[in-house]
């Protein structure tokens, strides 16, 4: 009758799809954080092994990318981002998009994950500063600049680019609360 049967049975299959890509996610969500925490504890080993879960989990995910871009553009954005924080804490060149590509990250997570780091780097800045190393800390604020700085120019519409103004000016806020207890502990 109308075919109904046939694109009900469609709409089942992609039901199910999505299923699975909510439990992979969080997979990908619970292992890029474990991750993050192991970054701050300063146990690159364990983040390393973390990151080698994430590469795993996520590549379960990019065959459903088609069906549930918005879902799976998600995820890539923590993994981008917890693979940014790793080598900018590991003291490695930032990844640059066309090796993130590889894996399975759009331009828009690539972008957005850069901005959500700005936030984990201040982090290990602060941490630098308790610690009383000032050069690391000032070395990790000049990456939190760079990443701003190398964004300013790009400009588009949320639909293109979504949630992306508002995380530069999360970031720019991030800087300027960095710059100013950089300037603290000079004194």
């Amino acid at each position: 009758m109308l075919g109904i049967e046939d694109a009900e049975k469609i709409l089942r299959k992609k039901e199910k799809d999505l299923d699975v890509v909510h439990v992979e996610s969080r997979k990908v969500v619970r292992t890029c954080s474990n991750a993050i925490k192991a970054i701050h504890a300063y146990d690159l080993k364990a983040a390393k092994k973390y990151m080698k879960e994430a590469d795993a989990e996520v590549k379960k995910l990019l065959k459903y990318q088609e069906n549930f871009p918005s879902q799976i553009g998600h995820i890539m954005q923590e993994y981008t981002e917890a693979k940014i924080v790793l080598r900018v804490v590991d003291k490695r060149d930032l990844p640059e998009f066309d090796e993130l590509s590889r894996l399975g990250v759009s331009p828009v997570s690539y972008l957005n994950g850069l901005l959500d780091a700005t936030g984990e780097i201040k982090r290990e800045m602060y941490e630098s500063l308790r610690r009383g190393n000032k050069n690391e800390a000032k070395a990790y604020f000049k990456m939190m600049e760079k990443i701003y700085d190398s964004l300013i120019p790009i400009r588009f519409s949320n639909a293109v680019l979504p949630e992306f103004k508002r995380k530069q000016d999360v970031a720019r806020i991030q800087i300027e609360q960095a710059r100013g207890e950089l300037l603290r502990h000079e004194n």
